[in-house]
């Protein structure tokens, strides 16, 4: 399972880069859900947002999931690629299949957040 140690993580099994506000979910999560199928985002560009509001949902053959801020901030982009191309949320969470960039209104939330080792323990309990 791959963790990558510079990002922050939810419970939730979302993901964050501090220095760039980008947000997906884990190798973990796209594991649980199966083949993504479809993405639709509930929280739009220019939108302010709270920090566990639902900003997006994922379909896939096995369920339907919400994806949660993992901060308060502003959606600055959506990656619209996604919706001709969901199933690169399985082959590249971490990458091309990251959901939505936010800029925090505060900064000192990201010491909130779980570190890759934090993260790592609790998915492997």
């Amino acid at each position: 399972m791959n963790i990558p140690a510079e990002l922050k993580y939810t419970k939730e099994h979302e993901w964050i880069k501090v220095d760039s506000g980008t947000i997906g979910i884990t190798d973990f999560a796209q594991d649980q859900l199966g083949d993504v199928v479809f993405i639709e985002y509930t929280a739009e560009p220019g939108e302010e947002v709270e920090a566990g509001q639902v900003i997006a949902t994922i379909e896939s053959v096995k369920t339907v999931s919400d994806i949660y801020a993992p901060m308060s901030g502003k959606i600055v982009s959506v990656n619209t690629s996604l919706d001709a191309s969901p199933e690169t949320v399985n082959s590249d969470p971490y990458g091309e299949g990251w959901l939505v960039n936010i800029e925090a209104s505060d900064a000192s939330q990201f010491e909130g957040l779980l570190t890759a080792d934090t993260y790592k323990t609790q998915v492997e309990s």
